[in-house]
């Protein structure tokens, strides 16, 4: 996994405006339409002066930052107060749901990684702060750290969970959000059955229709009256929404027209809270960086997860979710494979064993703490079964060597080609296909081979892109 290190920032607790937040659809619409937007007006320093900023105290052990990517953490509260009092009453403030937005900036990919409220995560220790009375490490659900120790205690939160460092954050209201789709003209959504959910406001019938921005925000909100009733089923609607809003963003017709973008980035820039270091520039390469967005190469995925074994209605991250986070980290392309995937055709694939068939035992001769660990979440990721981990207890070589069973020569240079420097050797008696022995000489993985595990949203995770499939209606 990535490193970890302390990064200093102003200290001082969370500032005395919180703004309360909508749904993380409205959020990550927000990041990632305004970034696009912004790139082809050069008024836009204007606008963004009315972004509400807020200073956060960061100043504890945090991952690495990755040079290149830019991860935002987006947020939405249960807050309801001033306009938005009419969405229901709610106790505390904690986010209803979060994301983790990681834009690449140097190859213009964007994925969101969605964290249902309902996952339960080891919490860290939150000092009191103005406002809050602070918390001591224990399991609970992530987005519970809010309601203790403000924006600063969710943050450090998140990144404990994910070992992802995040940049900056972004929240937005519901009134905002409203306002932002009724400045686009709404967005056009298929409702494959009619719907009547009174907690949501929401009253649709079925078939392909413009939604406003009141029934807008009643459809992202929508829980019980659509799907399964469950947290994960309204997600998946959500990220449908944040696809098809995210199209009518970047068509023509809204990109042409300067009252549309300046009235859309108002209602953007009026409802959103941020960091006070996500400045003008920030923004500003965030915009170069994705002006000629692929929506295909925009990504939307739930964290890899499973029930709680305790609590029917909890969930926790199952055995995928450290491969995605780790991808993340390093900046891998999380694209599916397709005709430019770069993968293997069928006769290459038919030559030599796939990592899925082939078992390893990682010992760490190399004297580096955690290296096996390090290396096993690589190996996972790329489909290896990692028998465990550990120090050598018989064979101790100078060389980083894959010894392999009688017979399993081409899965040991398989995996000793993904490395910059192995070598193999035939090993009787092994209780698996293959035993990897890191020595002093590691040197990491080989170019053109994966530093990270290669995980696919779409074709591994079950995600989704931005790009427009076909519809029930």
């Amino acid at each position: 996994m990535a490193g970890r290190r302390s990064t200093p920032r102003p200290s001082g607790a969370l500032g005395a405006v919180r703004m309360s937040a909508g749904q993380w659809v409205a959020c990550a619409a927000t990041a990632l339409a305004v970034v696009v937007s912004l790139g082809g007006y050069g008024w836009y320093q204007g606008i963004v002066g009315n972004i509400t900023t807020t200073q956060v105290d960061t100043t504890w052990d945090r991952p690495t930052s990755v040079e290149g990517v830019m991860n935002l953490l987006i947020i939405g509260s249960d807050v309801r107060s001033g306009e938005n009092a009419d969405y229901g009453e709610a106790e505390g403030e904690r986010p209803d749901t979060m994301l983790i937005a990681s834009i690449n900036v140097d190859n213009g990919a964007a994925t969101l990684v969605n964290l249902p409220r309902d996952l339960v995560v080891d919490l860290p220790a939150c000092e009191a702060v103005e406002g809050y009375e602070g918390m001591s490490p224990h399991s609970g659900m992530i987005n519970s750290a809010m309601t203790f120790g403000g924006i600063g205690c969710q943050w450090q939160a998140v990144e404990n969970a994910t070992d992802v460092h995040l940049d900056h954050f972004v929240m937005m209201d519901f009134t905002g959000f409203k306002d932002m789709v009724d400045a686009i003209g709404g967005v056009e959504m298929c409702i494959p059955e009619p719907v009547d959910d009174p907690k949501a406001h929401l009253v649709l019938d079925a078939g392909l229709q413009t939604l406003d921005g009141e029934d807008s925000l009643g459809f992202v909100r929508s829980r019980y009256a659509q799907g399964d009733g469950g947290d994960l089923s309204r997600i998946d609607r959500q990220q449908e929404f944040m696809g098809a809003m995210l199209r009518q963003v970047l068509s023509s017709e809204v990109m042409t027209s300067p009252v549309t973008i300046t009235n859309f980035l108002g209602a953007v820039t009026d409802s959103v809270t941020t960091d006070d270091e996500l400045t003008v520039d920030t923004m500003t390469d965030l915009a170069i960086s994705m002006r000629e967005v692929d929506l295909q190469r925009i990504q939307f995925v739930t964290v890899p997860n499973g029930q709680h074994p305790a609590d029917p209605n909890r969930l926790v991250m199952s055995d995928e979710a450290p491969a995605l986070f780790e991808a993340i980290n390093a900046g891998a392309d999380l694209a599916g494979g397709g005709e430019d995937g770069g993968g293997e055709s069928e006769g290459e694939a038919e030559q030599g064993p796939a990592p899925e068939d082939v078992s390893v035992e990682i010992l760490n001769n190399a004297g580096v703490d955690g290296l096996a660990l390090e290396v096993q979440a690589v190996l996972a990721g790329e489909g290896y079964t990692v028998t465990g981990t550990g120090n050598p207890v018989a064979r101790f070589p100078e060389a980083t060597t894959v010894y392999h069973a009688p017979g399993e020569e081409a899965a040991a240079e398989m995996l000793a080609g993904s490395m910059e420097s192995a070598v193999t050797e035939e090993a009787e008696g092994l209780a698996q296909t293959l035993e990897l022995v890191l020595a002093p000489d590691w040197a990491g993985f080989a170019d053109g081979s994966s530093s990270a595990p290669e995980v696919s949203v779409t074709d591994d995770l079950g995600g989704i892109t931005a790009e427009e499939t076909e519809s029930a209606c």
